[in-house]
């Protein structure tokens, strides 16, 4: 029988979001890339109040305590990135 080749590759180290500290970024952009069906209703929960309605959803929000609080809880369903300045003009 052969082996399954996901193994070796497995646990949250090879699919959890890295969440930026706050000195890194003021603002992050949050996209759900695994769907809330199946989970438990808190993470789904935790999925709407982060504004992701749907799988694929895209969100920018604000770098806060509470916000990466919330990232970390549902880390393994969502990507998130550094969000990128916005010029101002003069």
């Amino acid at each position: 029988m052969a082996r399954n080749p996901a193994v070796g590759r497995q646990g949250p180290a090879y699919y959890s979001a890295t969440i930026p500290a706050e000195s890194a970024a003021k603002r992050v952009r949050v996209k759900q890339i695994r769907s809330g069906i199946g989970r438990a209703e808190t993470m789904r929960r935790t999925l709407r109040a982060l504004g992701l309605r749907h799988h694929q959803a895209e969100v920018e929000l604000a770098n806060t305590a509470s916000v990466r609080g919330m990232l970390y809880k549902v880390r393994h369903l969502v990507e998130v990135h550094p969000a990128a300045e916005k010029k101002e003009k003069k």
